[in-house]
C-alpha cells in the first residue's frame, strides 16, 4: 500500500518570524499521486462523513485524471467554500475518519486534495445555480456572515432567492476573519470565496448589528419572508478566578480579533498594537489555544506555554495544529488547573497559581475528569495570560428578541432536522444553535436550514 503523500511546510525557524501560510499545499504531481491511493469505494463512507455531503470519490477521481476544473465543479455542487474547508476542517474526525483506508493504514488526504483543487481551479458559477421560477425574487435575510450564514446564503441563492446578509463587523467572514490566524487561513482566500457569493447575487451589508441598529421585526417589515440566524459563538468564557482583571490578561476572542481582523500582526502598518510580554501562558487545549499560542510567538514572545488541565491524549485541538505548535517551540504543561492570576503592584500579570491534577473517571464529555492533587499548588511565572477555554453563543439577538426559545447555555433552540426555531419563518444554525463547534458542522447546518427555508417559501405560494 502506498504511503500517504505529505505536503511541504514552511521551516519552523522561518515561519515563527512571519504570518505567512504554514502548509504550502500539494503540487499537481503530489495531488495525482495521493488521488491514485483512493479505492473509489462503491458505498463511499467518506461522503456520509462529510457534513455537506461532497461527492468525494468523484472529485478525487477527476484529480487522478488530471481534470482539476472538473474536480472543482463537483465540489461546488455541494460546497462553495472549498479553499476554506480544505484548510481548516477537521477532516481527520469526519470524512477521513470514515475513509476505508483508515482501517488498514492512512486515509486519503481529502482535505489537502480539496484545498489543491480550490487553489488551482477556476471559480465557476454555472455549477452553483439551480433557479426555481417560484422562488425567483423572494427575499430572505441571513444574520451573520460566518460559515453557517455564508453556506445558507449560497444555497438559497442557487434557487434565485434574493439574499441579504447582515453582518455586525466591518468585513464579512465571521470567525473565518476574526478567529483564525493568517498562517492557517489567509484572509485573501476567505475574501475570494465570499466574492463568489456576491457574484451569485448575494448582498452583504456590513456594520449592521441586528438587535441594536435594526430589529428582527423591522427586517420582516422590509419584505423578507424568512430569516436565518448564524451569529456564532462570540462570547468569551472565563475561569472565574481571582486576578482575571490584571493587565495583559486576554480572552482568546479579544486577542485573536486584535491580531487577525484588526491586523495587529502588521503593526505599525496598521495601528493596532497588541501588548505581549516575554513569557506568555495560554490556558486551554483546543484549536483556539493553539492559534493564540502561535500568534503570541510570532508577535515577539520569547517563551509561550500552553497550560491544560488534562493530558495530551484528551486535547481537543487538531493533531496537525498541535504538532505545528511543538515544531515552533511552544511548550506544554499538562495536568494543571489555574487557581489565581497573580499581579504586581502596577496591576500587571506576574504569574499564575496552579494546582496539579490527576485523571479520574470520565465526565459527560467522555474524557477523564481532572482531579486536583491536594498540596500540589505552585506559582508559575508569566507576564501575559490568554484564556482560551471556549466560547458561548452570541447573546445579542436572543436578548433583543425575546420570542426566541433558548437553551440553558444561551443557544437558540432549533429542530435538529429543519433548523427551525419556535418562531415561524426564523431558522438558526452553527455555533449560535450548538455552541462552539467546527466550521464544517456550521456549514452543514446552514445547508440544512436553506433546504427548510426553500420548503417554507414554496409552502407559502400554494
Amino acid at each position: 500500500m502506498k504511503e500517504r503523500i505529505k505536503d511541504k511546510k514552511q521551516d519552523p525557524k522561518e515561519r515563527v518570524k512571519n504570518f505567512k501560510e504554514v502548509a504550502l499545499g500539494y503540487t499537481l504531481q503530489q495531488a495525482i499521486e495521493e488521488a491514485e491511493r483512493c479505492l473509489q469505494c462503491k458505498k463511499a463512507p467518506c461522503i456520509k462523513g462529510c457534513p455537506v455531503e461532497i461527492n468525494i470519490p468523484a472529485f478525487i477521481g477527476k484529480i487522478k485524471e488530471g481534470k482539476i476544473q472538473e474536480a472543482l465543479d463537483i465540489i461546488y455542487e455541494k460546497n462553495i467554500l472549498p479553499a476554506i474547508c480544505g484548510r481548516v476542517c477537521p477532516q481527520e474526525t469526519q470524512c477521513e475518519k470514515a475513509c476505508t483506508l483508515a482501517r488498514v493504514g492512512k486515509p486519503i488526504a481529502i482535505g489537502k486534495l480539496e484545498r489543491f483543487v480550490a487553489d488551482n481551479g477556476k471559480q465557476n458559477l454555472r455549477c452553483s445555480v439551480d433557479k426555481n421560477s417560484k422562488l425567483s425574487g423572494r427575499k430572505v435575510a441571513v444574520i451573520g456572515s460566518g460559515p453557517a450564514g455564508l453556506t445558507c446564503a449560497s444555497e438559497l441563492a442557487r434557487y434565485g432567492i434574493e439574499v441579504t446578509i447582515f453582518e455586525a463587523l466591518h468585513v464579512p467572514g465571521g470567525v473565518l476573519m476574526y478567529g483564525i490566524p493568517e498562517f492557517r487561513l489567509p484572509k485573501e482566500i476567505v475574501q475570494k470565496e465570499i466574492n463568489l457569493l456576491k457574484k451569485m447575487g448575494v448582498e452583504i451589508k456590513t456594520d449592521v448589528i441586528v438587535g441594536r441598529t435594526i430589529t428582527i421585526d423591522e427586517i420582516f417589515g422590509q419584505g423578507y419572508e424568512a430569516i436565518f440566524i448564524g451569529t456564532g459563538a462570540g462570547l468569551p468564557s472565563f475561569l472565574d478566578i481571582p486576578g482575571e482583571n490584571f493587565l495583559r490578561v486576554y480572552s482568546a476572542n479579544e486577542f485573536l480579533t486584535r491580531v487577525n481582523l484588526m491586523k495587529g500582526y502588521l503593526f505599525p502598518e496598521y495601528d493596532t498594537p497588541v501588548s505581549v510580554g516575554e513569557k506568555v501562558a495560554v490556558i486551554g487545549g483546543g484549536n483556539v489555544a493553539m492559534d493564540s499560542a502561535r500568534c503570541a510567538l510570532r508577535l515577539g514572545a520569547k517563551e509561550v506555554t500552553v497550560l491544560y488541565r488534562r493530558t495530551e491524549k484528551e486535547m481537543p485541538a487538531r493533531k496537525e495544529e498541535y504538532e505545528n505548535a511543538i515544531e515552533e517551540g511552544i511548550k506544554f504543561i499538562f495536568l494543571v488547573q489555574p487557581l489565581e492570576i497573580v499581579g504586581d503592584e502596577h496591576g500587571y500579570v506576574k504569574g499564575i497559581k496552579v494546582i496539579h491534577n490527576t485523571l479520574g473517571e470520565p465526565d459527560e464529555s467522555g474524557r477523564r475528569r481532572p482531579v486536583p492533587i491536594e498540596g500540589s499548588e505552585e506559582i508559575l511565572p508569566f507576564d501575559t495570560v490568554i484564556i482560551a477555554i471556549g466560547q458561548k453563543p452570541s447573546p445579542l439577538i436572543p436578548m433583543a428578541y425575546k420570542k426566541l426559545k433558548t437553551g440553558r447555555k444561551g443557544n437558540i433552540e432549533v429542530d435538529p432536522e429543519t433548523c427551525a426555531t419556535n418562531v415561524e419563518g426564523i431558522y438558526a444554525g452553527g455555533d449560535i444553535a450548538t455552541g462552539a463547534a467546527t466550521v464544517i458542522s456550521a456549514m452543514g447546518m446552514g445547508k440544512k436550514a436553506a433546504k427548510s427555508i426553500v420548503k417554507y417559501l414554496l409552502s407559502r405560494t400554494e
